[in-house]
């Protein structure tokens, strides 16, 4: 059997992974490609704006904007950094809403994507469990809503395995009898740095493909499929074994290339390419046929702890009543 070598290329759904994968050693920067980078209280934000075609061609993502909170203390359970995280992630949230013309009684509909069953892959149905919505009650008691509340809905349409059925498909319908100002699309996503893994949240306006964190490809959930704004959040909370053993290389390379007598040995590694890699890679997983995906044991734990950071911060950026310093008091 034959192989596609593509299976097992450098997999990564994050745009700031697809611009320093890019820019290469040189760290030079690319043009068309916008960057600012604000670090506070152990929170790394990098905004990213992919501004021209050339630009969108170099690093292989769409033209839009993009924000990546990384938080690397997150590991650790610290509730207070928690709640930073929660405020941060909730005040560039409602910057991303603001950019693209979404006011504050715009209603919004909440998109849980990924299979509930599969924990790294739980991300989006545990953000909608912990959802504040209230479109039930503008529907039912319009006149006992409290000022500061805006009308959410969520779903959690499940996977084409499951239900056989499109998100897209399940979503468009929803869509089209609800009709929703927004949508925010949650999924779990694939990094190529384990250091990312559950510890990074990143935000986009240009809408989301399931499944694509595990190499599917589906119908997304767009503007250009839905009709109506998109913003995706992801959170890596997988990585392929292809790129754990790239990675080990690279540091490799880096670490025994430096003097001898290993030099003579190791340093072979610089003449070995990508490719040659991933052929290496191939011959270890033929008996499989595809790649590995690999998740922390801990997944459960920081699983339960991201969404609700992702909930909490959604519900303080879409609800002027809720107070995001208070990570968890609007959960059920």
């Amino acid at each position: 059997m034959e192989l596609d070598l593509q299976l097992y290329s450098v997999r990564t759904d994050l745009a700031l992974e697809a611009r320093e994968m890019a820019q290469g050693p040189t760290k030079s920067p690319i043009p068309g490609v916008n960057e600012e980078v604000e670090e506070s209280d152990g929170i790394k934000i990098t905004r990213l704006g992919v501004a021209t075609p050339a630009g969108s061609q170099a690093i292989g993502r769409a033209i839009g904007n993009y924000v990546t909170l990384e938080v690397p203390g997150l590991r650790g359970g610290d509730t207070g950094l928690q709640q930073k995280v929660a405020e941060a992630f909730a005040r560039e949230f409602e910057g991303f809403m603001t950019r693209i013309g979404i006011g504050k009684d715009s209603s919004a509909l909440i998109v849980g994507l990924g299979n509930w069953n599969v924990t790294p892959d739980s991300l989006g149905p545990l953000v909608v469990e912990n959802a504040l919505v209230t479109r039930q009650f503008y529907e039912l008691v319009p006149d006992q809503v409290s000022p500061g509340y805006r009308k959410v809905s969520a779903i959690a349409p499940g996977v084409l395995g499951l239900t056989g059925i499109e998100s897209s498909e399940v979503v468009q319908g929803i869509v089209d009898r609800t009709k929703p100002d927004v949508i925010i699309a949650i999924d779990a996503l694939a990094s190529r740095s384990l250091e990312r893994i559950n510890t990074t949240i990143q935000i986009a306006d240009i809408g989301i493909h399931p499944g694509s964190g595990i190499g599917n490809k589906r119908r997304g959930l767009t503007r250009e499929v839905l009709g109506v704004p998109c913003i995706a959040i992801g959170v890596p909370t997988v990585c392929y074994a292809s790129t754990i053993v790239n990675n080990v290389l690279e540091m490799m390379k880096s670490h025994f290339g430096q003097g001898a007598p290993t030099k003579e040995i190791m340093g072979m590694l610089d003449d070995i390419s990508e490719q040659d890699r991933l052929t290496l890679v191939k011959e270890v997983l033929e008996p499989l046929g595809h790649d590995l995906i690999v998740t922390p044991k801990e997944i459960d734990e920081f699983i339960e702890d991201i969404a609700n950071i992702v909930a909490s911060g959604l519900n303080a950026a879409l609800h002027e009543a809720v107070d995001p310093t208070n990570v968890g008091a609007y959960t059920h």
